[in-house]
């Protein structure tokens, strides 16, 4: 015979000594996480604040704002000196970017397809130059080019700039395409296949199509790493071949630093935003379609 249970108290939440956070309080926690939210932004903003603010200030001396100017921004293409520096960093990164998308890639591709434990060993050594120091890995690539320079005596420039940037950056695209090609069908390469598509053609046609979210990402990180880098660029680069933050760590004590550069570190800024901001739209446009599809 059952027994009926309403007869026994309930036992309440204050009894478990649970205590109602009065709404003062409440309120309080609410705007000093807001405060320090703002505040940490602020802290991880202030050098680019700086930089854009001194881009448009039309005296060269940064503890001094006169008044708003664009000039540094037009006198980017007077300065020799900064405009071959900015082609060399651009010539580099672009190549090196081609390559790091293209490698990197086939190699996430050719990772995915091995079963889960080589994949994970293969996964480690492709993460070893990303927590590898920078110093390291400049200094031994440095050393490894200079054993090459009895057969290429002219070596150091730009091949050995591309080659060590492509060898840091090519992680990045793999473990940005990874993820990508874990969300989609295993089986979406057996079908392309069964349907009779070569197997280079249902690469090209069916898996890259599914999986250019990441390699997009991909790309726009190791583009910006490879723009971003001084250590090894330092080590990797030849005489009188420099991109732009060795040419700035040069300029920097043997004469005073144009103001233009102010000026482009903003728009390149800018500009990775708008990368930033243009794939983010892609992206919520994409899964937009599959929604309404549904």
């Amino acid at each position: 015979m059952s027994e009926n249970l309403s007869q026994y108290p309930v036992a309440t939440l204050e009894e478990y000594g649970y205590k109602e956070t009065p709404i003062y309080i409440k309120k309080l926690i609410s705007v000093i996480k807001t405060i320090l939210t703002y505040v940490v932004v602020f802290f991880l903003y202030l050098s680019i604040i700086v930089i854009a603010i001194q881009s448009v200030n039309s005296s060269r001396v940064m503890s001094s704002f006169d008044h708003f100017s664009l000039k540094w921004y037009l006198n980017i293409f007077n300065e020799e000196d900064l405009m071959i520096a900015i082609k060399n960093t651009f010539l580099v990164s672009s190549i090196a970017t081609i390559l790091a998308t293209i490698f990197g890639t086939i190699f996430a591709i050719g990772l995915y397809s091995l079963k889960k434990k080589k994949r994970q060993q293969w996964m480690l050594l492709n993460n070893v130059p990303i927590l590898n120091a920078d110093i390291v890995t400049g200094f031994s690539l440095m050393l490894m080019f200079r054993l090459l320079m009895p057969l290429f005596p002219n070596i150091f420039g730009l091949f050995t700039l591309v080659m060590a940037h492509l060898f840091f950056t090519m992680p990045y695209v793999v473990l940005n395409v990874m993820p990508k090609l874990k969300e989609i069908d295993p089986n979406l390469m057996d079908a392309a296949l069964d349907l009779g598509i070569k197997p280079f053609k249902s690469l090209r046609k069916v898996l890259v199509p599914a999986i250019k979210a990441g390699i997009f990402a991909g790309m726009l990180m190791a583009l910006t790493m490879s723009i971003d880098d001084f250590v090894i660029s330092y080590f990797n680069t030849g005489a009188g071949y420099d991109n732009l933050s060795v040419w700035i760590y040069g300029v920097i004590g043997r004469r005073e630093l144009t103001p233009s550069v102010y000026a482009f570190s903003t728009l390149l800024t800018l500009f990775t935003l708008l990368g930033l901001l243009t794939y983010q739209f892609l992206k919520n446009t994409k899964k937009g379609n599959l929604k309404l599809k549904k």
